[in-house]
């Protein structure tokens, strides 16, 4: 009986592991643990409900702890349940209301003695002078000729129509379009300028028209921009246009507009640009072209190709697209109007004092008049419809009008919460350790 009793003693201590050993060694020295530090009992737990409803700052709640009229307490229970339901709806509704980012917009006008004059571009609506390009007698062809110079491997697969282009790209093998752009491109010099008044100063353009029709330069005139002094001038399509033989009359006024930054508003102020100082849409588009360009074909072409806005490649607008809305900004709008010059008796003048024959001066003379209609400009500035700061203010509001609660409240209710979670989750530990405990067999001695 000894020797069965040892043998049986053996197979039990096999079949027990070491770390089932040592797991139930730490389970019980948990179960220790805790055990010294009992539970409140049952009693305690509700003199601790009725101290907390009593305490509390939160209205309505010692009524309904005090009160032993039980048709008064279901009265304050369902005044205290109300007002809890009406406090998270207008919560829920703040917190909707905020997360949709809103904005408004407010308009001001300001009177100033003073005012920025803008900056000013002209360009002729001809892109070369006369006498430069007639003596390729081409004009008409230029673009045509540009292409060729740059793939010359078109020229050998003759896929031109013109045959003045290829002529001139076969005797001009180092011709460079840059070169010519600037010896022979519009600019405001001695020769453009005839008189312009700008504070007392000269200046005036003078012109010469190629007048060809075929290559699409059927205006003649000057083209000019207004626009902030650090903004590129963008002439696409927002250029103002002055026609030869008019005087025009251009009033102007300033208008800042200042946009809000994401999720507010589309614009992103980090952004910075390589090749110009401050950010503004244009000037990103342009860049962006340029390095889809230079990335794709390893230079960068005369002319943009099509593909770039066919593709999608540089887009803008959106906070998320190539080239956001610039977070401030100042336009010019104009309003132009137009009439003959110079007038008669003015025409012999001029011809007289500029030398010059009648016919030319009312064939390639143009007078640009600026100015401001007011000494004011516009301010319309895009701004947070709520803040943290008020949505805190409208929720905290809320919770007093309702409930008359606080942050400190909010406090109290918090830690009544964890007391009584913790003392459910020892609760159930101590109950899952003592399962564990009973569901293990005893060891063998």
């Amino acid at each position: 009986m000894l020797q069965c009793f040892y043998v049986l003693g053996d197979r039990m201590l096999k079949e027990t592991s070491p770390d089932t050993v040592t797991a139930l060694g730490l389970l019980g020295k948990i179960k220790n643990y805790l055990s010294k530090r009992p539970l409140p009992s049952p009693d305690d737990r509700k003199k601790f409900d009725h101290e907390f409803a009593l305490s509390t700052s939160f209205h309505g709640i010692h009524n309904i702890a005090q009160n032993r009229n039980r048709v008064r307490k279901v009265i304050w229970l369902s005044v205290v349940l109300g007002s809890v339901s009406l406090v998270v709806w207008q919560i829920y509704s703040r917190l909707v209301n905020f997360f949709t980012w809103p904005t408004t917009t407010s308009v001001e006008v300001q009177y100033v003695e003073k005012i920025e004059f803008p900056a000013v571009t002209f360009c002729n609506l001809n892109r070369f002078q006369a006498e430069a390009v007639s003596k390729f007698g081409i004009i008409f062809f230029l673009w045509d000729v540009v292409s060729k110079v740059i793939r010359l491997q078109e020229v050998s697969a003759n896929k031109t129509h013109s045959p003045e282009a290829l002529d001139f790209v076969a005797s001009h093998q180092n011709f460079s379009i840059t070169e010519f752009v600037k010896n022979n491109g519009f600019y405001l010099n001695q020769d453009t300028l005839l008189h312009c008044k700008f504070f007392g100063k000269p200046c005036g353009p003078k012109e010469e028209f190629i007048d060809n029709p075929l290559p699409g330069f059927v205006d003649a005139g000057i083209i000019f921009v207004i626009h902030s002094p650090k903004k590129e001038p963008q002439f696409d399509g927002l250029g103002l246009s002055s026609p030869v033989g008019m005087h025009s009359r251009v009033t102007i006024r300033q208008l800042k507009t200042v946009h809000q930054e994401h999720p507010w508003g589309e614009c992103k102020p980090d952004i910075k640009l390589r090749n110009f100082p401050t950010y503004n849409t244009y000037s990103c588009l342009k860049e962006c072209k340029a390095q889809h360009i230079q990335r794709l074909c390893g230079c960068l072409p005369f002319l943009l190709p099509d593909h770039i806005e066919l593709r999608g490649l540089c887009t803008m607008g959106t906070h998320n697209s190539s080239c956001p809305v610039s977070c401030e900004e100042t336009e010019y709008p104009a309003t132009i109007s137009y009439s003959t010059f110079p007038s008669q008796r003015a025409l012999k003048f001029l011809a007289k004092k500029l030398n010059q024959s009648q016919e030319y001066l009312s064939e390639n003379l143009v007078n640009i008049e600026i100015n401001y209609s007011d000494l004011n400009y516009k301010v319309t500035q895009q701004q947070k419809a709520v803040s943290v700061p008020e949505l805190l203010a409208d929720v905290g509001g809320q919770l007093g009008l309702f409930c008359g609660a606080s942050l400190i409240t909010i406090i109290e209710i918090i830690e009544y919460v964890l007391t009584n979670f913790y003392w459910l989750f020892i609760f159930f530990l101590l109950k899952i350790l003592e399962m564990i405990q009973r569901s293990t067999p005893p060891q063998a001695v």
